[in-house]
């Protein structure tokens, strides 16, 4: 079998899968994902062991240090990935959510109702826990996911996929069709054709998400046929004005930059007032030497994601031309302005044209998880269908249903 014809055989059973899920309650929803959970937990010493081996092998092949933390599954992050799923099933299920409802003169009733995309395909680079979080948002809201992962976390993925199976298998028994088994299907081939293949079938993959670098987002969105939610990099900037109280903009700053630089919600340009400078950037600038942060203050580095510890510093002249150095350098992910006037702090708001914004508050809680979504299945930048974290809401669409007793349009 080609790759395409294994790709192909996958898209069509997560499409019959897909219809199977749309008969399921809530409640049996619930009841697999808990099963999963529980899977998860079940085989963790096996998921860590292969994951320990992804992480050894990629730092002998000289993966970026940005990449090998992604890699790695912590404790602390495997506990995260598992109570993630716990948390999705104590969610609402936003399927069936009544949006809109109308009595019209012609004598018809329209309900404008949610319910699931489909397929959704999820290609993603090094981060196994993304595995994990995209299937249970996707099973809670009876979509239907393949998944393609890089190769350097191939042997987590298979572990993890293992898991999930045993979980959906167990709470499957004999009171479920077996086909929603391919609810949660994995790409066991890394070839790059596989991709390709993936987002060039629009009759079994109703829309695709990238978690990855630049580089893989846009070739997919140049292959694809399919809808694709995305953003590319994030140059997620820090304001401080000069209003600004500077212990909070200090303490905002580590937060941003040091706490996980290799994150897409990380800081990385500094934006300071003309006024403030002169006293915040010796600040700064010991601040960094510190924590070990290089600091680069030249023009060509603007709009550069670093995803390390490294960032730019730049004096503006004031909010408004830090909304303006932000519109045009940054990638409208997430940008923050720390400041103590209200007037300034509602411009900033207002005129920054990126998926979320922050007065006196870290970058890094652009996350589904710290958006009380349980998890997320990627950080949109696009403006249609759906921008930044994307939770459960996001990965639904909606139709009208229309009613009546016989009535006909005049």
């Amino acid at each position: 079998m080609t790759v395409e014809e294994e790709i192909r055989d996958l898209g069509k059973r997560a499409r019959a899968a897909s219809r199977a899920l749309r008969t399921l309650e809530t409640c049996d929803k619930n009841a697999a994902l808990l099963s999963v959970a529980e899977a998860l937990e079940a085989a963790e010493p096996q998921i860590v062991a292969a994951n320990a081996e992804d992480v050894a092998a990629a730092r002998a092949a000289g993966l970026a240090p940005a990449l090998v933390d992604r890699l790695t599954l912590t404790p602390a992050r495997f506990r995260a990935m598992v109570d993630g799923v716990r948390f999705v099933a104590q969610l609402p299920d936003p399927v069936g959510e009544t949006l809109l409802e109308r009595d019209r003169p012609s004598g018809i009733h329209i309900v404008k109702v949610r319910e699931p995309l489909g397929v959704v395909a999820v290609v993603f680079e090094s981060r196994p826990n993304v595995f994990v979080d995209t299937a249970a948002l996707c099973f809670k809201t009876s979509n239907a996911i393949i998944l393609r992962g890089g190769k350097e976390a191939l042997r987590s993925n298979r572990a993890l996929a293992e898991a999930v199976q045993k979980g959906l298998a167990r709470w499957c028994g004999t009171a479920h069709p077996s086909v929603l088994l391919d609810a949660v299907l994995l790409v066991q081939t890394t070839d790059h054709a596989g991709v390709r293949a993936l987002v060039r079938m629009p009759e079994y993959v109703d829309v695709a998400i990238p978690r990855g670098g630049e580089r893989l987002i846009r070739a997919m969105c140049e292959a694809a046929l399919v809808p694709v939610l995305k953003h590319y990099k994030g140059v997620c900037h820090v304001y401080v004005d000069d209003k600004a109280d500077l212990a909070m903009a200090l303490a905002i700053l580590d937060n941003a930059k040091v706490q996980r630089p290799s994150a897409c919600n990380a800081a990385e340009c500094l934006l300071v007032h003309e006024r403030l400078a002169p006293l915040f950037l010796p600040m700064v600038r010991a601040w960094a030497a510190d924590r070990g942060v290089v600091l680069h203050e030249t023009e060509q580095d603007w709009g550069r994601e670093f995803l390390s510890l490294e960032m730019n510093v730049g004096i503006v002249r004031d909010v408004h031309a830090a909304i303006d150095h932000i519109n045009r350098h940054g990638s409208h992910h997430s940008d923050c302005i720390v400041t103590n006037d209200a007037a300034r702090a509602r411009a900033f708001l207002r005129l920054v044209d990126s998926a979320a914004v922050y007065h006196n508050a870290s970058t890094r809680f652009t996350d589904g998880a710290e958006f009380g979504m349980g998890a997320e299945i990627g950080i949109s930048t696009d403006k249609l269908h759906a921008r930044g974290p994307m939770g459960l809401e996001e990965l639904t669409t909606y139709k009208y249903v229309v009613t009546g007793d016989g009535t006909v349009r005049k």
